[in-house]
């Protein structure tokens, strides 16, 4: 303890601590909007007026109480999250990249994906915003399949081990993954997603125990959905001939083929857009928020003509075939008679 009659009563810890003090050093934060369109697209997938945009929307779920400890504005806190999903890099490389702490990153990618879960059902609507009439003549255009409202399909997005249920989530391939499924109409926008399931689960489980499959059931919307032959074929899900004859069931498969590759393309330009979604290193929970948040992301681009960027054809995965319902064998049948024969 110092004493009282000193001139400068200090202890000796305090003059060691002050002598060990390192000042705070805040580095110089980026001025994103100034830089050219280009660069914009390549690290953040959104043009100048797209991040504006996405600035007014998520500002009121995102915005910090207090401007003390120079606080980061909405927009920068967006474009940390947003390369984060372009880049799928690690967290201290994206704060370098920005000028902030990886802790400041990790905290970002957390706002923004619990903003945008806000907003999903904004932005993903089964069978979508556009009058069901109109998606059933776009997807009639791709190659002559009636009565189209969607595409389905599973993808396996690769996270590490978690320590908890860690047999779950390993996939037929043997890595740990969440198995989401999707729903596209005609333009690739995403009108179905979810992304709950360990890897481990199979397409036709997803399929059966969602409130989609339930609503069909109730007869709720008027058209049915393609899928592969992971699916079962039902009355409002069809699904390929197994062995195709020559004829109306070879016609049919190969515009089955040709209208249900939208829903593989949509994989491809969703990885391809946001290359996080090629592995996650984060825990099962996060990675589901984060899938879901790219997908609004994804909807939000196409919606505002984003260009995607190059992407490689998503190959579509084998299924384990599934038992047809006799009803859904029917109204195949219904269709090779009366569109392809």
């Amino acid at each position: 303890m110092a004493c009282p009659f000193d001139e400068r009563p200090i202890d000796i810890g305090a003059q060691i601590i002050r002598a060990i003090h390192r000042e705070r050093l805040i580095r110089p934060r980026l001025d994103i909007l100034s830089f050219p369109e280009d660069f914009l697209l390549e690290r953040y997938r959104f043009s100048r007026d797209s991040l504006l945009y996405l600035n007014n929307l998520l500002q009121p779920y995102i915005a910090n109480v207090t401007n003390r400890g120079s606080a980061l504005s909405p927009l920068q806190t967006i474009c940390t999250a947003l390369r984060f999903f372009a880049t799928g890099s690690f967290l201290y490389s994206v704060g370098d990249a920005e000028h902030i702490g990886k802790a400041t990153v990790c905290r970002s990618v957390r706002k923004v994906c619990l903003a945008l879960k806000r907003l999903l059902r904004n932005f993903i609507v089964f069978p979508g915003h556009k009058p069901t009439r109109r998606m059933k003549m776009e997807f009639h255009q791709l190659a002559g399949f009636p009565n189209v409202i969607g595409c389905i399909d599973g993808t396996q997005v690769p996270i590490l081990a978690p320590s908890i249920n860690e047999a779950d989530y390993v996939n037929r391939k043997g890595y740990h993954s969440i198995n989401v499924q999707m729903i596209c109409d005609a333009s690739h926008m995403i009108t179905n997603v979810e992304a709950k399931w360990p890897g481990s689960v199979h397409d036709a489980r997803m399929y059966r125990e969602s409130n989609l499959s339930r609503k069909f059931q109730e007869g709720q919307f008027d058209g049915w959905i393609l899928g592969d032959r992971g699916y079962p074929c039902l009355p409002t899900l069809i699904t390929p001939y197994p062995n195709p004859a020559p004829g109306p069931q070879t016609t049919l498969n190969r515009a089955h083929s040709r209208t249900r590759v939208k829903i593989e393309n949509t994989f491809g330009i969703l990885k391809s857009r946001f290359q996080c979604l090629r592995g996650l290193r984060v825990c099962p929970e996060r990675a589901c928020d984060i899938i879901v948040a790219c997908a609004v992301l994804h909807n939000i681009a196409t919606l505002r003509k984003e260009m995607p960027p190059p992407f490689d054809p998503f190959l579509e995965e084998e299924h384990i075939p599934q038992m047809d319902s006799r009803a859904g064998q029917r109204m195949r049948e219904h269709l090779c008679q009366n569109h392809f024969n």
